[in-house]
């Protein structure tokens, strides 16, 4: 049998953890594997890129656990009612190839997102940070407030959306939550006076959704909109003037910001800085980018936090994925019992 955490589950589960909680000791996973970046297998995701969006398969393994996630980016959706990205991961025993969990990470992906992203953020964004520009008031937007707010103690947001209904969802749920927010007329009046920018627009084509003018010395980028080849969110010269941090390079060049720059562009891999093999901010005046596109080591720590957090209760459920014939070389013996029982 196999644990399996549905929708139902997994919202109970943060509901009663907290989703503070939740994004804190994922934060803790999250900084334990990307200080053993070496030890994974390390690849780009397989993308199947259409008209209308993208499915991809994220997968990655440490030698004793494998995990991937399916995930998709369809921006049309929400005109049919549909959200533009849902998820779903496993993980399984290396040892055995058997499938230990599988994981709605709709949900989940937004907790690890915004966990990664706060963990960068402390390394990169200056330490008195205070004010935060959200440009895109989505999906991920609350889990983003809430993780800059633990991680760095963010007080004021000032928001900027297109979709007058998606902001208004987000002021909607901050309320009570320690903030105070600006709803901005523009992407330029929510940026003015932020410490930190955070990107996270669902169009996915190349945009410049925010322009090189409005960065300002000292200001962290924080850049997860982009997440397929085509889309992007920032002023390319913007890039040219930071210090630009991926997860992982290769998958950076063909999904990130940096994908119109050359291949010998200049970016640091988060784990390095994490590690103490680079630095991450250096001076006050520094504009960092934290170009991110979401990599599968990110998945695999949640997975395995999910794992590891359900010891022990009831969120979850077993089902029967993996055919466990009593003899395992007859296979044929699991239908032919099922035709007698029958007949």
């Amino acid at each position: 049998m196999v644990r399996f955490v549905g929708v139902e589950n997994m919202a109970r589960w943060l509901a009663e953890t907290g989703v503070e909680a939740a994004i804190s000791g994922l934060t803790e996973y999250l900084e334990h594997d990307f200080r053993r970046w070496p030890s994974f297998e390390l690849a780009p995701r397989v993308a199947s890129h259409s008209p209308v969006g993208v499915i991809e398969l994220m997968p990655t393994s440490d030698g004793t656990t494998y995990a991937f996630k399916y995930v998709n980016g369809h921006p049309g959706n929400p005109r049919a009612g549909l959200q533009t990205v849902t998820a779903f991961g496993l993980l399984a025993d290396v040892h055995t190839g058997y499938p230990v969990l599988l994981s709605e990470m709709t949900i989940l992906t937004a907790i690890r997102t915004a966990a990664t992203s706060a963990m960068a953020a402390k390394v990169l964004a200056r330490p008195e940070s205070r004010v935060m520009a959200m440009i895109g008031t989505g999906a991920q937007a609350e889990f983003q407030a809430i993780a800059f707010r633990d991680a760095l103690g963010i007080r004021e947001l000032r928001v900027f959306d297109t979709d007058r209904q998606a902001t208004a969802k987000f002021v909607e749920n901050i309320d009570g939550l320690g903030f105070t927010v600006t709803v901005a007329s523009s992407v330029a009046e929510a940026v003015s006076g932020a410490d930190i920018v955070t990107t996270c627009t669902a169009d996915k084509r190349n945009a410049i959704i925010l322009t090189d003018d409005l960065v300002t010395p000292g200001m962290h980028i924080n850049a997860i909109g982009g997440d397929c080849p085509g889309k992007t969110e920032l002023d390319p010269a913007i890039l040219d003037r930071a210090e630009v941090f991926v997860e992982y390079t290769e998958q950076s060049r063909i999904e990130g910001e940096i994908q119109h720059h050359a291949a010998d562009f200049r970016v640091t891999e988060l784990w390095e800085v994490l590690t103490g093999v680079q630095p991450g901010r250096v001076a006050p005046a520094q504009v960092t980018v934290f170009d991110s596109v979401g990599f599968a080591i990110e998945d695999f720590s949640a997975l395995r936090f999910l794992s590891d957090q359900l010891a022990g209760t009831d969120y979850f459920t077993e089902i029967d994925l993996v055919a466990e014939p009593a003899d395992p070389k007859n296979l044929f013996g699991e239908v032919s019992a099922r035709r007698l029982q029958q007949a």
